[in-house]
């Protein structure tokens, strides 16, 4: 039996450091609510940019740019270990970990930002590291294109696990790359909170045979920082929520376990058993 935490809580938003922690701070929370496996959204660390749905390249350019420096400087860069207290925490609570983030690659650009997601162990260790294969749209503008080397299904206390960000979940192959190895437990990271998505994990749990797991991102205009470069005006009214979060579980067959999450709600956690040897998950 495995008990799953979705963490659905604003990062600090462009800032690293204060950002892991807080991340930190709720996986001992979720520990010690007896949780195995916890979930943090797309780019958790340390935030989306969602900018790029309001703003023009082409007439807004400096103001792109200046943020981009800004998104650029809150990116992990795991070459050199940014991620260590996160590892310490599960390493310390015995929890699998699997959180998104905004990551550098220093090793051959530093220039260029992923939207990765990683899945972290109970003894602290980086067991997966998948980059977005293919940016949404405008998210071109500012992430990088992954390739196929994440696409892995790892071994977890919570069973097998596998993860895909946000809108390449509609990519079939991509799905049937991980379903081919086995995945007990779908993780699906995203920024959409819509009717649509919900109905999409569905289709995953009932294609999949497995667990779904959406951990949605949640922001309000109030969580930017003051000092944010055209934060009046890409987010006047600061109490709008600028993602709402909608973070689900879905159950094997398509049956809603818990959620969608209202914004400023954090979901129920969720118990699972995995069914011993036959690579799907199954309900208690």
């Amino acid at each position: 039996m495995a008990r799953v935490a979705v963490i659905q809580e604003p990062p600090v938003f462009l800032d690293r450091k204060a950002t892991i922690s807080r991340a930190v701070a709720l996986i001992g929370k979720a520990a010690q609510q007896g949780a195995d496996l916890a979930v943090f959204s797309e780019t958790f660390i340390s935030g989306y940019p969602a900018w790029i749905w309001r703003l023009r390249p082409g007439s807004d350019r400096g103001l792109c740019e200046e943020l981009h420096a800004r998104l650029l400087g809150g990116a992990v860069d795991l070459g050199t270990d940014q991620l260590h207290p996160i590892r310490d925490a599960a390493r310390k609570h015995r929890v699998t970990v699997v959180c998104g983030m905004n990551e550098v690659d220093a090793d051959t650009s530093r220039t260029t930002v992923y939207n990765t997601c990683v899945v972290i162990g109970p003894d602290g260790g980086l067991l997966n590291r998948h980059r977005k294969l293919m940016p949404t749209n405008p998210e071109r503008m500012v992430h990088g294109f992954g390739d196929a080397s994440g696409l892995k299904v790892v071994e977890t206390p919570a069973g097998r696990l596998g993860t895909l960000i946000c809108w390449e979940n509609y990519m079939p192959l991509a799905r049937y790359a991980l379903y081919s190895l086995g995945t007990e437990v779908h993780v699906a990271p995203t920024y959409d909170s819509t009717d649509d998505w919900t109905a999409t994990l569905q289709h995953i749990a009932r294609e999949g045979g497995c667990w779904v797991i959406g951990a949605g991102h949640v922001l309000r205009a109030a969580d930017l920082p003051a000092d944010l470069p055209g934060r009046e005006r890409i987010y006047p009214d600061r109490q709008a929520w600028v993602n709402p979060g909608g973070s689900v579980i879905v159950a094997p067959g398509g049956e809603i376990c818990r959620g969608p999450a209202e914004p400023g709600v954090r979901p129920a956690d969720c118990r699972y058993r995995v069914a011993a040897g036959c690579g799907r998950a199954a309900q208690p």
